[in-house]
């Protein structure tokens, strides 16, 4: 499976978020309407603005999937990035908005008891986002799709926040009628912190940040190639879903220029193999045992 293909399988977890999320964002604002549950309004708000977030991701894979043209000529890879960093800008908007309200609540002691209704859709909403999480979780691997890995872990969140709004709901049965909107403080936090964890992961892609210990292990995989006498620098970032590799080794300078090219055609196959690594620029430098 190419790269295309990969971001191609990727809309699918997109749309089952979309899906999703519209469906539970309208029953639980009518359901919170109706039963009067700060906490579940918050939920079915958080839910609401992960349409958009959801929708956002999906143009970006859309976009990443179009070919190399004359002015992108790496292709449109990070485009599922940008998707990723408007999701969190969307995200933190509601999750600001949330917390105002509710502390604001808990404040002017703007107490009631929610039906119980509340809670049963609270429950279910929890279970249903932990079959999309799991989903989008195992197709963002399977694909390596940064932003969907971003969407799966904002499903996660959403199903515990939906556990933490069933809590607040029950607790609220029991005259305890200010765990509802405090339940709803806590959802805007967790909105908050999902934000700002792929707001966080998406710039350290976009400024072309990669993890060391990946580094090291693809450091590792060129050093065991038999002809490799010393590694001089090797350098990664990311591209969409995709690692871009730039190393320089030193060879035996007595090695014929067909040689050294056989050397670089191996150690580019092998990270492909061993890091799923489709694009690798290895530099070949003559060993000079004086000097090294």
């Amino acid at each position: 499976m190419n790269q295309y293909d990969k971001y191609k399988q990727g809309e699918k977890g997109a749309w089952i978020s979309i899906i999703a999320y519209l469906i539970l964002a309208v029953i639980k604002l009518i359901t919170a309407a109706i039963g009067n549950s700060t906490a579940l309004r918050a939920d079915g708000l958080n839910n609401a603005t992960d349409i958009v977030a959801s929708v956002a991701v999906l143009i970006g894979l859309r976009i990443s999937r179009k070919p190399p043209d004359e002015d992108h000529h790496y292709g449109h890879f990070r485009a599922e990035m940008i998707a990723s960093l408007l999701a969190a800008f969307i995200m933190v908007t509601i999750g600001f908005q949330v917390l105002f309200d509710t502390i604001k609540s808990i404040i002017l002691r703007e107490f009631s008891q929610p039906d119980l209704l509340t809670a049963w859709v609270a429950l279910g909403s929890a279970i249903i986002m932990f079959g999309v999480y799991f989903y989008n979780k195992n197709l963002s691997k399977k694909i390596n799709s940064s932003a969907l890995n971003a969407a799966a872990q904002d499903n996660k969140s959403d199903a515990l926040v939906s556990i933490g709004a069933f809590i607040g709901i029950i607790g609220a049965q029991f005259q305890l009628f200010w765990l509802d909107p405090l339940a709803g403080a806590v959802v805007g936090f967790i909105i908050c912190k999902t934000a700002w964890d792929i707001f966080r992961e998406a710039t350290h892609t976009l400024t072309d940040g990669f993890q060391p210990k990946e580094l090291t292990k693809i450091k590792s995989s060129i050093n065991k190639h038999p002809d490799v006498l010393d590694i001089k620098d090797v350098k990664g970032r990311i591209h969409g879903n995709q690692a871009l590799i730039e190393a320089t080794i030193f060879v035996d300078p007595q090695l014929t220029v067909e040689e050294s090219h056989h050397i670089t055609d191996d150690i580019e196959e092998k990270l492909k193999e061993e890091h799923d690594i489709p694009r690798a620029h290895i530099h070949i430098e003559p060993y000079d045992e004086v000097r090294y």
